[in-house]
Protein backbone atom coordinates (compact mmCIF):
# COMPACT_ATOMS: atom_id res chain seq x y z
CA UNK A 1 0.00 0.00 0.00
CA UNK A 2 1.38 3.43 -0.99
CA UNK A 3 1.69 5.98 1.78
CA UNK A 4 0.63 9.36 0.41
CA UNK A 5 1.68 11.51 3.33
CA UNK A 6 4.21 10.53 5.96
CA UNK A 7 6.08 12.48 8.62
CA UNK A 8 9.48 13.68 7.47
CA UNK A 9 12.31 11.22 8.15
CA UNK A 10 15.91 10.94 7.11
CA UNK A 11 15.16 8.60 4.22
CA UNK A 12 11.74 9.67 2.91
CA UNK A 13 11.42 9.16 -0.85
CA UNK A 14 9.22 11.29 -3.07
CA UNK A 15 7.92 9.13 -5.92
CA UNK A 16 6.74 11.28 -8.80
CA UNK A 17 4.18 9.68 -11.07
CA UNK A 18 3.14 7.46 -8.18
CA UNK A 19 0.00 6.31 -10.01
CA UNK A 20 1.83 5.53 -13.26
CA UNK A 21 3.30 2.33 -14.67
CA UNK A 22 6.69 2.59 -12.99
CA UNK A 23 5.98 5.02 -10.15
CA UNK A 24 3.27 2.82 -8.67
CA UNK A 25 5.62 -0.15 -8.66
CA UNK A 26 8.51 1.83 -7.20
CA UNK A 27 6.31 3.15 -4.38
CA UNK A 28 4.99 -0.33 -3.59
CA UNK A 29 8.49 -1.85 -3.51
CA UNK A 30 9.81 0.88 -1.21
CA UNK A 31 6.80 0.67 1.12
CA UNK A 32 7.18 -3.11 1.34
CA UNK A 33 10.79 -2.57 2.46
CA UNK A 34 9.72 -0.14 5.16
CA UNK A 35 11.01 2.96 3.36
CA UNK A 36 8.83 6.04 4.00
CA UNK A 37 7.21 7.11 0.72
CA UNK A 38 5.49 10.32 -0.28
CA UNK A 39 3.37 9.91 -3.39
CA UNK A 40 3.89 12.64 -5.94
CA UNK A 41 0.68 13.11 -7.89
CA UNK A 42 -2.07 15.67 -8.29
CA UNK A 43 -4.42 13.55 -6.17
CA UNK A 44 -1.99 12.94 -3.30
CA UNK A 45 -2.51 14.32 0.20
CA UNK A 46 0.39 16.68 -0.52
CA UNK A 47 -0.30 17.28 -4.22
CA UNK A 48 2.38 17.52 -6.86
CA UNK A 49 1.60 18.87 -10.32
CA UNK A 50 4.22 19.39 -13.02
CA UNK A 51 2.09 22.20 -14.46
CA UNK A 52 1.87 24.03 -11.11
CA UNK A 53 5.29 24.83 -9.70
CA UNK A 54 3.61 26.22 -6.61
CA UNK A 55 3.02 22.62 -5.49
CA UNK A 56 6.67 21.60 -5.66
CA UNK A 57 8.06 23.05 -2.42
CA UNK A 58 5.55 21.31 -0.14
CA UNK A 59 6.01 17.99 -1.96
CA UNK A 60 9.80 18.27 -1.57
CA UNK A 61 9.82 19.32 2.09
CA UNK A 62 11.61 16.76 4.26
CA UNK A 63 12.54 14.56 1.30
CA UNK A 64 15.86 12.70 1.02
CA UNK A 65 15.52 11.13 -2.44
CA UNK A 66 13.28 11.55 -5.48
CA UNK A 67 12.16 9.11 -8.15
CA UNK A 68 12.01 11.62 -10.96
CA UNK A 69 9.57 10.58 -13.68
CA UNK A 70 7.92 13.12 -15.95
CA UNK A 71 4.36 12.73 -17.15
CA UNK A 72 3.74 11.88 -19.86
CA UNK A 73 7.36 11.70 -21.14
CA UNK A 74 10.66 13.59 -21.25
CA UNK A 75 10.17 13.91 -25.02
CA UNK A 76 7.30 16.39 -24.60
CA UNK A 77 8.24 19.90 -25.81
CA UNK A 78 9.46 22.23 -23.08
CA UNK A 79 10.28 19.55 -20.52
CA UNK A 80 13.96 20.47 -19.97
CA UNK A 81 12.87 23.79 -18.46
CA UNK A 82 10.70 21.91 -15.97
CA UNK A 83 13.48 19.48 -15.10
CA UNK A 84 15.94 22.33 -14.57
CA UNK A 85 13.48 24.19 -12.32
CA UNK A 86 12.66 21.02 -10.40
CA UNK A 87 16.28 20.11 -9.74
CA UNK A 88 16.87 23.66 -8.46
CA UNK A 89 13.86 23.29 -6.16
CA UNK A 90 15.18 19.93 -4.97
CA UNK A 91 18.57 21.43 -4.14
CA UNK A 92 16.88 24.28 -2.26
CA UNK A 93 14.78 21.78 -0.30
CA UNK A 94 17.84 19.80 0.82
CA UNK A 95 17.18 16.72 -1.32
CA UNK A 96 20.22 14.46 -1.54
CA UNK A 97 19.53 12.09 -4.43
CA UNK A 98 17.67 11.99 -7.75
CA UNK A 99 16.87 8.84 -9.73
CA UNK A 100 15.72 9.85 -13.21
CA UNK A 101 13.51 7.71 -15.44
CA UNK A 102 14.74 8.39 -18.97
CA UNK A 103 14.12 7.06 -22.46
CA UNK A 104 16.44 5.50 -25.01
CA UNK A 105 17.21 7.33 -28.22
CA UNK A 106 15.39 10.53 -27.26
CA UNK A 107 17.54 13.68 -27.75
CA UNK A 108 15.50 15.68 -25.26
CA UNK A 109 15.76 12.91 -22.69
CA UNK A 110 19.54 13.14 -22.98
CA UNK A 111 19.27 16.87 -22.34
CA UNK A 112 17.27 16.19 -19.19
CA UNK A 113 19.83 13.60 -18.07
CA UNK A 114 22.56 16.24 -18.36
CA UNK A 115 20.55 18.62 -16.18
CA UNK A 116 20.25 15.97 -13.47
CA UNK A 117 23.94 15.04 -13.67
CA UNK A 118 24.91 18.71 -13.36
CA UNK A 119 22.57 19.38 -10.42
CA UNK A 120 25.20 18.78 -7.77
CA UNK A 121 23.04 16.05 -6.22
CA UNK A 122 23.75 12.33 -6.09
CA UNK A 123 22.14 10.83 -9.18
CA UNK A 124 21.32 7.64 -11.07
CA UNK A 125 19.90 7.49 -14.60
CA UNK A 126 17.47 4.69 -15.45
CA UNK A 127 17.23 4.81 -19.26
CA UNK A 128 14.55 2.48 -20.60
CA UNK A 129 13.37 0.73 -23.71
CA UNK A 130 9.69 0.57 -24.74
CA UNK A 131 7.66 -0.79 -21.80
CA UNK A 132 6.12 -4.26 -22.16
CA UNK A 133 3.26 -2.99 -19.99
CA UNK A 134 2.19 -0.60 -22.75
CA UNK A 135 0.40 -3.63 -24.17
CA UNK A 136 -1.83 -4.20 -21.13
CA UNK A 137 -1.82 -0.95 -19.11
CA UNK A 138 -2.10 1.50 -21.99
CA UNK A 139 -4.08 2.26 -25.11
CA UNK A 140 -3.03 -0.96 -26.85
CA UNK A 141 -5.05 -3.20 -24.52
CA UNK A 142 -8.39 -2.24 -26.06
CA UNK A 143 -7.18 -3.10 -29.56
CA UNK A 144 -5.73 -6.41 -28.42
CA UNK A 145 -9.05 -7.33 -26.80
CA UNK A 146 -10.73 -6.54 -30.13
CA UNK A 147 -8.36 -8.96 -31.87
CA UNK A 148 -6.11 -6.64 -33.83
CA UNK A 149 -3.31 -4.22 -33.02
CA UNK A 150 -2.37 -1.89 -35.87
CA UNK A 151 0.72 0.31 -35.46
CA UNK A 152 2.94 2.40 -37.76
CA UNK A 153 5.97 0.15 -37.43
CA UNK A 154 7.00 -2.84 -39.50
CA UNK A 155 9.67 -5.41 -38.66
CA UNK A 156 11.92 -3.11 -36.64
CA UNK A 157 12.80 -5.05 -33.46
CA UNK A 158 12.52 -3.60 -29.96
CA UNK A 159 13.89 -5.13 -26.72
CA UNK A 160 10.76 -4.52 -24.64
CA UNK A 161 11.55 -3.97 -20.96
CA UNK A 162 9.33 -5.07 -18.10
CA UNK A 163 8.13 -2.30 -15.78
CA UNK A 164 8.78 -4.56 -12.80
CA UNK A 165 12.47 -4.64 -13.75
CA UNK A 166 12.52 -0.86 -14.07
CA UNK A 167 10.95 -0.47 -10.64
CA UNK A 168 13.41 -2.87 -9.02
CA UNK A 169 16.38 -1.00 -10.47
CA UNK A 170 14.94 2.36 -9.41
CA UNK A 171 14.17 1.13 -5.90
CA UNK A 172 17.72 -0.20 -5.57
CA UNK A 173 19.16 3.12 -6.72
CA UNK A 174 16.96 5.04 -4.28
CA UNK A 175 18.06 2.96 -1.29
CA UNK A 176 21.68 2.03 -2.04
CA UNK A 177 24.40 4.56 -2.82
CA UNK A 178 26.40 1.91 -4.67
CA UNK A 179 24.29 2.89 -7.69
CA UNK A 180 25.28 6.57 -7.50
CA UNK A 181 26.61 7.98 -10.76
CA UNK A 182 25.43 4.99 -12.81
CA UNK A 183 23.55 5.12 -16.10
CA UNK A 184 21.54 1.92 -16.35
CA UNK A 185 20.20 1.34 -19.85
CA UNK A 186 17.42 -1.20 -19.39
CA UNK A 187 16.05 -3.59 -22.01
CA UNK A 188 14.57 -7.04 -22.09
CA UNK A 189 16.83 -10.03 -22.91
CA UNK A 190 15.88 -10.17 -26.61
CA UNK A 191 14.74 -7.83 -29.34
CA UNK A 192 11.53 -8.71 -31.20
CA UNK A 193 9.20 -6.99 -33.65
CA UNK A 194 5.81 -5.68 -32.61
CA UNK A 195 4.28 -8.37 -34.78
CA UNK A 196 6.15 -11.03 -32.83
CA UNK A 197 5.13 -9.42 -29.55
CA UNK A 198 1.48 -9.61 -30.57
CA UNK A 199 1.93 -13.24 -31.62
CA UNK A 200 3.32 -14.07 -28.18
CA UNK A 201 0.40 -12.26 -26.52
CA UNK A 202 -2.01 -14.25 -28.70
CA UNK A 203 -0.33 -17.52 -27.74
CA UNK A 204 -0.39 -16.63 -24.05
CA UNK A 205 -4.04 -15.59 -24.08
CA UNK A 206 -5.24 -18.45 -26.29
CA UNK A 207 -6.89 -16.03 -28.69
CA UNK A 208 -6.50 -15.12 -32.32
CA UNK A 209 -4.93 -11.65 -32.34
CA UNK A 210 -3.27 -10.18 -35.41
CA UNK A 211 -0.79 -7.38 -35.95
CA UNK A 212 -1.23 -4.99 -38.88
CA UNK A 213 1.27 -2.32 -39.96
CA UNK A 214 -0.29 0.98 -40.97
CA UNK A 215 0.60 4.60 -41.70
CA UNK A 216 1.14 7.21 -39.00
CA UNK A 217 -1.86 9.16 -40.31
CA UNK A 218 -4.17 6.17 -39.99
CA UNK A 219 -2.68 5.36 -36.57
CA UNK A 220 -3.47 8.82 -35.22
CA UNK A 221 -6.98 8.65 -36.67
CA UNK A 222 -7.62 5.25 -35.04
CA UNK A 223 -6.45 6.47 -31.62
CA UNK A 224 -8.54 9.62 -31.92
CA UNK A 225 -11.69 7.69 -32.79
CA UNK A 226 -11.06 5.40 -29.80
CA UNK A 227 -10.99 8.35 -27.42
CA UNK A 228 -7.30 8.22 -26.51
CA UNK A 229 -6.23 11.53 -24.90
CA UNK A 230 -4.59 14.01 -27.27
CA UNK A 231 -1.32 14.22 -25.33
CA UNK A 232 -0.95 10.43 -25.37
CA UNK A 233 -1.66 10.35 -29.11
CA UNK A 234 0.97 13.02 -29.74
CA UNK A 235 3.56 11.12 -27.71
CA UNK A 236 2.85 7.78 -29.38
CA UNK A 237 2.99 9.39 -32.83
CA UNK A 238 6.39 10.87 -31.98
CA UNK A 239 7.73 7.58 -30.60
CA UNK A 240 6.62 5.52 -33.57
CA UNK A 241 7.67 8.16 -36.06
CA UNK A 242 11.16 8.72 -34.70
CA UNK A 243 12.46 6.64 -31.78
CA UNK A 244 11.16 3.29 -33.05
CA UNK A 245 13.28 3.39 -36.18
CA UNK A 246 15.81 0.74 -35.16
CA UNK A 247 18.12 2.98 -33.14
CA UNK A 248 17.13 1.15 -29.94
CA UNK A 249 17.14 -2.44 -31.17
CA UNK A 250 20.31 -3.38 -29.31
CA UNK A 251 19.90 -5.46 -26.14
CA UNK A 252 21.79 -4.18 -23.10
CA UNK A 253 22.93 -5.65 -19.77
CA UNK A 254 21.54 -2.86 -17.57
CA UNK A 255 19.24 -5.05 -15.50
CA UNK A 256 22.03 -7.56 -14.84
CA UNK A 257 24.49 -4.80 -13.91
CA UNK A 258 22.04 -3.23 -11.48
CA UNK A 259 20.39 -6.30 -9.98
CA UNK A 260 22.72 -9.23 -10.64
CA UNK A 261 20.08 -11.17 -12.58
CA UNK A 262 18.76 -11.34 -16.11
CA UNK A 263 15.93 -9.13 -17.34
CA UNK A 264 12.43 -10.59 -17.55
CA UNK A 265 11.55 -11.98 -20.96
CA UNK A 266 8.58 -10.65 -22.92
CA UNK A 267 7.01 -14.12 -23.10
CA UNK A 268 7.00 -14.34 -19.30
CA UNK A 269 5.36 -10.91 -19.12
CA UNK A 270 2.73 -11.97 -21.68
CA UNK A 271 1.85 -15.16 -19.80
CA UNK A 272 1.45 -13.31 -16.48
CA UNK A 273 -0.66 -10.56 -18.03
CA UNK A 274 -2.85 -13.09 -19.86
CA UNK A 275 -3.65 -14.84 -16.58
CA UNK A 276 -5.13 -11.58 -15.31
CA UNK A 277 -7.63 -11.65 -18.18
CA UNK A 278 -6.66 -8.22 -19.45
CA UNK A 279 -6.82 -9.34 -23.08
CA UNK A 280 -10.00 -11.37 -22.67
CA UNK A 281 -13.01 -10.22 -24.67
CA UNK A 282 -14.91 -10.01 -21.38
CA UNK A 283 -12.30 -7.80 -19.71
CA UNK A 284 -13.41 -4.34 -18.69
CA UNK A 285 -12.28 -1.61 -21.05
Amino acid sequence: MITENVPSSANTVLVLGATGKTGRRVAELLSARGVPVRAGSRSAAIPFDWSDRGTWAAALAGIDSVYLSYQPDLAVPGVPADIKAFTAAAVAAGVRKLVLLSGRGEPQALECEAIVRDSGLTWTIVRCAFFAQNFDEGAFAEFLRAGELALPVGEVPEPFVDADDIAEVAAAALTDDRHAGEVYELTGPRSISFGRAVAEIAAASGREIVYTPLTRTDFVAALTSSGVPTDEISLLDYLFGTVLDGRNSRVTDGVRRALGREARDFADYARAAAISGVWSVTADA
